[in-house]
């Protein structure tokens, strides 16, 4: 209930200028749309332009004494902000799928709930990867963000041959596993 009547504050605020609210709002809504943009052919202007627009349409709902909003703010605005950014698209010529009639089909809350739970999942991957030490952590980003093949990675770590390192980077990858699950399994 105390999450419902801060969103409540938070609208009340927006129909009434309230700078604080607007810089909250955007603060909690904004690099979800960016994510959203930058993963879907945009920029990070564009994904800029859509949320604005999104965030006068907001404004202008509130404004009204007959507007009550039935879901979460980042849930109007992620789909507001997707309708904006498909119907971009089209008219660019880089969306090829029927837009019309989307505003009835958009399952906002299943994409919310996704993104939020893997943005759960890097939190603690990255938690696990940190909590790993090294060389290990080392050699996973070596192989795995690098992109270095096993003879650049045994000749950085020391190893006498490529499958010493392929051994010790299999090990460092089973311990990472092991603390993902373990942190993974106390989280939910």
């Amino acid at each position: 209930m105390k999450g419902d009547t801060n969103e409540q504050a938070l609208l009340k605020g927006l129909a009434h200028n309230d700078s604080k609210a607007v810089e909250i709002i955007y603060k909690d809504n904004f690099n979800m749309i960016q994510a959203f943009i930058l993963n879907n052919n945009g920029s990070y202007d564009e994904a800029r332009d859509i949320f604005q627009e999104a965030m006068i349409a907001l404004y202008e709902k509130s404004q009204t004494d007959s507007f009550v909003l039935t879901c979460q703010i980042k849930t109007y605005l992620y789909s507001v902000c997707r309708r904006l950014w498909l119907k971009r698209l089209q008219q660019m010529g880089r969306f090829t799928g029927s837009v019309d009639g989307f505003e009835e089909t958009v399952a906002v809350e299943e994409d919310l709930e996704t993104h939020e739970k893997r943005n759960a999942e890097f939190v603690i991957m990255d938690r696990a990867l940190n909590s790993l030490g090294e060389p290990c952590k080392s050699l996973l980003q070596g192989y795995y963000l690098k992109k270095m093949d096993m003879n650049a990675l045994a000749a950085e770590f020391g190893y006498t041959n490529a499958d010493n390192a392929k051994n010790q980077k299999y090990k460092c990858l089973m311990r990472l596993k092991k603390l993902f699950f373990s942190q993974y399994n106390i989280g939910e």
